[in-house]
């Protein structure tokens, strides 16, 4: 019973539509109606400003941190890992049952997820990801490399379930930034323009 019970917050968590929130009770705007139609941080910074994006942002990493501390504040992590609810909290993040299973990319809420297991790759995420955009000036190719990167530090770690977990994490990082893709090929994918 407990363990259904951490399943469904863990989702319900997830499902929190920061992006959704900020942008209709601060501002009268739904963000799924502006630039790329997504609810994360990235969409949120151009909609809506720096402000607001921060916000969404922050809000993403903390419901996937939040999530994965389930397990131990119900003291059930040696049978249930805390990083499978943060699976769980990524899911419900890209479908959310409060904003019609439109969701983001799970990019911040994955690193929330990393933020309670790994500190240190949480950290370093975040190093790699701005260099890269520093350099590339993409957003979404900044976070599917940032993935790649996670799954290639977690293998040194030996640790199965993070390898594992962040696999998944990135690929569903990638998965979800398929569009974005094809417009990076295209040369239409917006760049940013305060780095």
């Amino acid at each position: 019973m407990i363990y259904a019970l951490i399943v469904v917050l863990a989702y319900l968590i997830g499902s929190i539509p920061s992006g959704l929130i900020v942008g209709k009770w601060g501002y009268g705007v739904d963000i799924r109606e502006h630039g790329s139609g997504n609810l994360g941080g990235t969409n949120t910074f151009r909609t809506l400003g720096v402000k607001a994006g921060l916000i969404v942002t922050i809000s993403d990493i903390l419901k996937g941190t939040l999530a994965a501390a389930l397990p131990l504040f119900f003291g059930v992590e040696a049978n249930f890992h805390p990083l499978l609810a943060g699976i769980i909290a990524a899911v419900g993040h890209m479908y959310p049952i409060f904003a019609n299973f439109r969701g983001g990319k799970a990019v911040a809420t994955s690193g929330g997820v990393l933020l309670l297991h790994s500190p240190l790759l949480f950290i370093s995420t975040l190093a790699v990801f701005f260099l890269i955009l520093y350099i590339s000036k993409y957003v979404s190719l900044s976070s599917m490399l940032t993935g790649v990167y996670a799954v290639i530090y977690s293998l040194f770690t030996k640790d199965i379930p993070l390898i594992i977990v962040v696999s998944i994490l990135a690929f569903f990082v990638i998965y979800r930034h398929r569009a974005n893709i094809k417009r990076i090929l295209n040369k239409t994918e917006p760049k940013v323009k305060w780095l």
